[in-house]
């Protein structure tokens, strides 16, 4: 128990700092490659594929287990 403790907190600044990036490599109403300087004006819906889903996907799970580690934060 005290080991998790102690990870913890580099645990959340981890799951932190992955949110972070990302959030800041989506871009609304834009492609992946928006992100470093490419345009998509033509599309307003559009399906995610390969590695923008995968940059969603991860996101979601980013947010989750960050939410998890600040919930046993305040349990423990």
């Amino acid at each position: 128990m005290e080991k998790v403790i102690v990870i913890l907190p580099y645990a959340e600044i981890v799951f932190s700092l992955l949110l972070i990036i990302g959030v800041v490599l989506q871009q609304r109403g834009a492609g992946l490659g928006g992100a470093f300087g490419g345009d998509n004006f033509a599309s307003t819906f559009y399906k995610r594929r390969g590695a923008e889903k995968f940059l969603f996907n991860f996101t979601i799970i980013v947010a989750v287990l960050f939410v998890g580690t600040a919930i046993a934060g305040f349990i423990i």
